[in-house]
């Protein structure tokens, strides 16, 4: 019976160890597969000095985390630059990619040697993964398969962007065209200087007040059209110092109104009124500026004083001095 008894817990013993083997494993099993680090170049041929891409991908458990060298010693190959993505979650725990830069300056089919990355959990533990070589060739630019010396060639022509010129064409077209207006402008002042508008049929005046008093009988204010009533009003006075001092006042602008009232010998008050009366009429037309009732009806009341002001007025005829006696007796014989 003892016999029997002890093989009896003996047998349950071991059941009970590979039972708890079976658990230890499965809580192996809960932290998913052993870390691994896949390398992948962007191509496997470069020129000597120009970069090379590495795609570095680890996958690992979720608790772990990788960490990063600051220095790597890849052989005939140099670190450039790390390009670190953060870890995103996977089947199996947790994924970690990168991307390594590295250049070489040597020619031949060059290996990039394997590199340890660790990784470390929360717990302080840590583990390593290691990469696979990578054979990548390096040619040089421009190669002379022949081994001749070549001869010394000159300067390379550095090729021309011609849209880039193209707003200084623009550019030169629009001065170009600026100064010719501007020298139409001047020449035909020239003319117009030396030529004066044709006398007026009628007084100049009275065509001028004739024409204020449709200005003030139509219905412009009342349709509250105030930019065609300063428009004509101003037209009206243009017309009238056209006929008036023979200047060509409805082609000119202000200024040159003015201008050319002077030149014509008007008297500078005179001049002084006709410009204020102007630049409050182009307030409006150009300005934008609205004058209430009030002062669009001033506005016309000065027109017909200025014109009263300076219409012309023909000088009395000279009387002839009566013959004396003695003159009418001289007539009279002769």
């Amino acid at each position: 019976m003892s016999r029997g008894a002890g093989c009896g817990n003996r047998r349950a013993a071991i059941a009970g160890l590979l039972l708890a083997c079976g658990a230890l494993g499965a809580g192996g099993d809960l932290r998913g597969q052993s870390p691994r680090v896949t390398i992948e170049p962007d191509t496997t041929e470069i020129h000597v000095g120009d970069p090379l891409a590495l795609r570095l991908a680890v996958e690992h458990p979720a608790d772990f985390a990788v960490r990063w060298p600051d220095s790597l010693s890849l052989g005939p190959f140099e670190a450039l630059a790390l390009e670190v993505s953060p870890p995103e979650a996977s089947a199996d725990g947790a994924r970690t990619a990168a991307v390594l830069h590295v250049t070489a300056f040597e020619l031949g089919e060059l290996e990039i040697p394997s590199f340890i990355l660790e990784l470390a959990d929360g717990g302080g533990g840590t583990t390593t993964v290691s990469t696979d070589p990578v054979v990548i060739g390096v040619t040089t630019v421009g190669l002379d398969e022949g081994g001749d010396i070549r001869d010394v060639t000159g300067p390379r022509a550095i090729a021309r962007n011609w849209l880039l010129l193209w707003p200084w064409f623009l550019l030169a077209a629009a001065l170009a065209g600026l100064s010719y207006w501007w020298g139409s402008r001047r020449r035909r002042r020239s003319d117009r200087i030396d030529s004066r508008p044709p006398v007026p049929t009628r007084p100049p005046h009275e065509i001028a007040l004739e024409a204020l008093d449709r200005l003030e009988a139509s219905p412009l204010l009342e349709r509250g059209e105030i930019k065609p009533y300063h428009i004509e009003v101003s037209r009206i006075i243009r017309a009238y110092l056209e006929g008036r001092y023979r200047i060509w006042a409805l082609e000119m602008v202000t200024p040159d109104v003015i201008s050319s009232l002077g030149h014509a010998g008007v008297d500078p008050g005179i001049r002084t009124a006709f410009e204020r009366f102007l630049d409050a009429c182009d307030l409006v037309k150009f300005a934008k500026w609205r004058p209430d009732d009030v002062a669009c009806r001033n506005i016309l009341a000065d027109a017909r004083t200025l014109v009263e002001r300076t219409q012309f007025v023909a000088p009395p005829p000279v009387a002839e001095p009566e013959a004396t006696v003695d003159d009418r007796i001289e007539a009279a014989g002769s």
